[in-house]
């Protein structure tokens, strides 16, 4: 859900601590990159050829608590589970409980009177590429609200806010360009459970976490790890972190060594090595859909800060956390960076220098065009 955040101006003075499996010149990158900033702890993960080559992080669990944070720990990935999620509705269409290209008007026929008139035809390619003209969010905020004393099985609930959501007029035009939304996702989500009659946490964990040994992935937060942070404060007020109905959009929870395995079966799938999908699955969902500039639960660039591509991209915030990925699959190799603090504290700017510095390490650089001909 949207935040509408204050920027605080503050350095962090807690005890802060650097994980061993960090090389030096990566605590310096972390150094420069938290240099001015609020933000309470920071984590980075390395991979290299396909294999996680390091793992560091910095700072507090929570702010004004000296506990530091360690490799090991949960962090919140927010928007980075939407490319969880499209993996989950592509494992169903192999398994041809789903299809990428039936109507959502078949898909979920008891609104299909209601729904606007737009939204009847779209797939769910349009959904997970975010081409389906679907809004962000529900314009009501206050509607969102209630569902965090909303005493419904998760399942009821995102259905009661698909119902709402598809009564709004689009943004845009379907299948014309990208209009990011969380709605779609939540969609997505629920048309999963309803193939399978099961809730989409219960499938997430048989079909994507389980099989990847994705031990610690959740959707909730397991106490004795990082919290998330805004406006100088731990995030524990009862509207920071987003309901749970909001899933399938961006709750998911996991160590980084946990995120590196399922970014590494992406980069492997690619190229023909994937534990969850085909190989052509995989190659569908990080290709660019209708120039869109993103696949499905990916952003999808040739190059990234003058380093050679295909990349594939994500952001995931709430708010209360931040966490960006940068991965080549050509090469094998990619970046996670984590914060459990986002733009009011400097989380979203300390991750993005961070990645920004390392991925000289990692990434190869685009071949100089060579000079024009003299006329």
């Amino acid at each position: 859900m949207k935040r509408f955040l204050t920027l605080v101006l503050f350095l962090v003075t807690a005890t802060a601590a650097v994980a061993q499996s960090g090389s030096t010149d990566i605590q310096a990158a972390i150094a420069r990159a938290v240099a001015g900033k609020a933000v309470p702890a920071i984590g980075i993960l390395e991979i290299r050829d396909g294999r996680v080559s390091s793992e560091t992080v910095w700072g507090v669990r929570e702010m004004g608590k000296p506990d530091p944070v360690r490799v090991g720990d949960r962090w919140h990935l927010g928007s980075d589970t939407k490319a969880m999620t499209a993996t989950l509705v592509a494992i169903l269409v192999e398994k041809g409980k789903l299809s990428w290209t039936a109507r959502l008007d078949q898909m979920l026929p008891e609104l299909a009177d209601t729904m606007d008139p737009s939204y009847r035809d779209v797939t769910l390619v349009d959904l997970l590429a975010h081409r389906s003209g679907l809004p962000e969010n529900v314009d009501d905020e206050a509607y969102y609200h209630t569902f965090y004393d909303d005493p419904r099985p998760l399942t009821e609930q995102r259905m009661a806010y698909v119902a709402r959501a598809l009564t709004e007029k689009p943004v845009g035009a379907k299948r014309t360009e990208r209009f990011y939304s969380n709605t779609g996702y939540i969609l997505a989500g629920l048309i999963a459970e309803r193939a399978m009659h099961r809730p989409y946490e219960a499938l997430m964990q048989t079909y994507v976490f389980k099989p990847l040994g994705m031990r610690t992935a959740s959707f909730e937060f397991v106490p004795g790890n990082p919290v998330g942070h805004v406006d100088g404060r731990p995030a524990t007020h009862k509207f920071d972190p987003n309901t749970g109905m909001l899933a399938p959009a961006g709750l998911a929870q996991m160590s980084l060594r946990d995120w590196a395995r399922f970014c590494i079966d992406q980069m492997n799938g690619s190229r023909g090595h994937g534990r969850l999908l085909k190989t052509a699955t995989y190659r569908f969902m990080q290709t660019n859909a209708g120039g869109a500039k993103n696949g499905l639960g990916w952003g999808v660039a040739p190059s990234l800060g003058g380093y050679q591509g295909p990349v594939l991209t994500h952001v995931g915030s709430d708010g209360n956390w931040y966490a960006i990925v940068a991965l080549f699959p050509e090469t094998g190799n990619g970046l996670l960076a984590v914060a459990n603090a986002a733009d009011s504290m400097g989380g979203d700017a300390a991750t993005g220098a961070l990645l920004k510095e390392r991925i000289k390490a990692l990434g190869q650089p685009l071949a100089p065009v060579a000079p024009a001909p003299a006329s």
